[in-house]
């Protein structure tokens, strides 16, 4: 496997997210961004629709523009704290439909990356329309990635793999990952369901994948009752780099140190690549 490039800090914020609190949780999220900058992380990850929550009744009807206000107070934070900001949101669009929106914001508080999420679960279509875009950019941190949450299911991961061929060095993932309100720690389910995918995207294209998730109960919507329990978690091709407590407490800023992988394939390069490693095209993902 190719040397690294070098390395990126990342904070994981692992956020409490209240269900129609956005006032609350921006308010946390620039105190987190805060942290991050404090401990000389260079981007932090914030989680999936932090404003209102996913699939909180209230983003229906309170939903921003994208500028707009909540996002502004993330632009701003960037800005004031010299860091890069991924973060989720809930866009209200010109004509009207909602998207779970991740936007990436660089140091001088531009946006730079704006995703919709493509892999919505049955339950969230309601709430949001399918996103129809990916992108990848190029920032002195590497070739950054953004998808969010679902997107990295094993049925979405033909997601990561078109991230991985456009070029991704990370893929950074805001997300809202729950379980019942009995699962705890002991239970952990999250290795199959997040270490697997993103351990495959990781190994076959040399990727680093970071994907970061809320804390709290669930208010409102159809998961109410449920908790989201954090488990942040980096993975890279040597496996899990960090990862966040498992615990619907456990609101933390993670911090990590992680190599920028060297990935030189391109184009058609990337599928020799992937035959070398066995890879079968005729199979999904």
């Amino acid at each position: 496997m190719p040397e690294p490039i070098g390395t990126l800090r990342i904070g994981l914020g692992q956020l409490l997210v209240e269900g129609g609190e956005p006032a609350r949780n921006l308010a946390r999220a620039v105190e987190q961004i805060a942290e991050a900058a404090a401990q000389n992380c260079e981007l932090v990850l914030l989680p999936e629709t932090l404003d209102f929550a996913w699939t909180h009744p209230s983003a229906l009807y309170e939903a921003q523009p994208i500028p707009g206000t909540y996002s502004n107070m993330l632009c701003e934070a960037a800005a004031r704290y010299q860091i890069y900001v991924c973060a989720g949101l809930t866009e209200r669009a010109a004509d009207g439909r909602n998207f779970n929106a991740a936007i990436l914001i660089d140091p001088q508080g531009n946006i730079i990356v704006k995703y919709h999420k493509i892999n919505l679960l049955d339950v969230e279509q309601p709430y949001y329309a399918v996103g129809q875009t990916l992108n990848v950019v190029d920032t002195p941190l590497g070739k950054i990635g953004v998808n969010i949450c679902a997107d990295n299911y094993l049925d979405g991961l033909p997601i990561g793999h078109t991230l991985a061929r456009m070029g991704a060095e990370f893929i950074i993932a805001p997300a809202s990952w729950t379980v019942d309100y009995s699962i705890t720690e002991e239970h952990d389910p999250y290795q199959e369901k997040w270490v697997k995918p993103f351990s495959i995207l990781a190994q076959l294209y040399n990727v680093v994948v970071v994907s970061v998730t809320s804390v709290g109960y669930i208010v409102g919507g159809p998961y109410e009752g449920k908790k989201s329990v954090g488990c942040s978690l980096a993975v890279d091709a040597h496996g899990v780099r960090a990862q966040g407590a498992f615990n619907e407490f456990a609101g933390q800023l993670v911090v990590a140190d992680l190599a920028r992988p060297h990935r030189p394939e391109r184009g058609t390069d990337i599928g020799l690549m992937l035959q070398r490693k066995g890879y079968r095209f005729d199979q999904l993902p």
